[in-house]
């Protein structure tokens, strides 16, 4: 898997499938009816979801590693390089794929709300792990798009055939959901991890160099993606990852306020403040008082 091979239309990507096209914007391929392919390493222009009934190699998404397993769902989306580790062997493929141009969605209210679609966005991340009654469901939606595509192309066609795509991708978000709910326990594992980076972090002289911690920084360090990242936050605490690591800068903050032999400027740069203001602004905003008022009470 060295060259990439770029697919920038769906034309492009069927040739090289070796299937028919029936419309230049979308398509739904069934691996099951194809020969043994080689695997290549591809630069996507158009999305592809990925229904995998068998694990052909491994993954690789950017450069990263993607879990994914038999029966799970893989979301591609334009601009990443993706390919199957499998040193050049020739697999027969089994499952489904839908892959579409952004041009099928474009001007539509799925092209307005695609980016609500995190799981196309992950740079790092697991495949959608799909129960059987899951599975069926998705099943329907590939084959609900398959057969508008068979018929003769009218008025109505587009209007259908993105109502399914956008019918897939919520059920997949709805799954998703699930999906960080069955594994509450790997997420606090990664929420623990999370607390004793902010620990050693502020243990450090990191935030004098490199100031507040961000979202990216944060997801860098605990080896996710900043969506995925900030999906697990939202799921288990209600928070967006930002306002997360704002409490924890907080909490950092009310004990080294108490610390009276240093003034609120200087512990503000200590925190990676870059101005005292921002330090006092943000401080009142989540505890109501200012960084003396709050020294003052207690």
């Amino acid at each position: 898997m060295e060259a990439t091979k770029r697919f920038d239309s769906v034309t492009q990507y069927n040739d090289h499938m070796g299937v028919e096209t029936l419309h230049p914007l979308v398509s739904v391929i069934d691996f099951d009816v194809l020969e043994s392919i080689q695997h290549v390493k591809r630069y996507m222009g158009i999305y592809a979801v990925f229904l995998k009934n068998i694990k052909c190699g491994n993954m690789r998404y950017g450069c990263e590693h993607y879990d994914y397993e038999e029966g799970t769902l893989v979301f591609v989306s334009p601009g990443q390089v993706y390919g199957i580790e499998d040193n050049g062997a020739f697999i027969k493929p089994s499952g489904k794929a839908l892959v579409f141009h952004s041009d099928m969605i474009h001007g539509t209210a799925l092209g307005q709300n695609m980016k609500n679609y995190t799981f196309f966005s992950y740079e790092v991340n697991e495949a959608l792990h799909l129960s059987k009654r899951e599975r069926s469901v998705i099943i329907d939606c590939f084959d609900r798009i398959a057969f508008e595509l068979e018929r003769d192309i009218d008025n109505h066609s587009k209007t259908l055939i993105v109502s399914y795509i956008e019918l897939l991708l919520n059920h997949a978000m709805r799954f998703y959901d699930r999906q960080f709910i069955t594994r509450k326990h790997v997420n606090t594992g990664i929420l623990g991890r999370f607390e004793k980076l902010m620990d050693e972090y502020y243990s450090s002289k990191e935030p004098q160099v490199m100031g507040l911690p961000s979202v990216g920084y944060c997801a860098d360090r605990l080896h996710l993606s900043a969506n995925y990242f900030g999906d697990l936050v939202k799921k288990e605490t209600g928070k967006t990852a930002q306002e997360y690591i704002q409490v924890k800068v907080i909490d950092q903050a009310k004990g080294r306020i108490l610390d009276y032999s240093k003034s609120i400027s200087e512990i503000s740069y200590e925190l990676g403040f870059k101005y005292p203001s921002h330090f006092t602004r943000l401080f009142k905003q989540k505890t109501g008082q200012t960084p003396n008022e709050y020294r003052m009470m207690n």
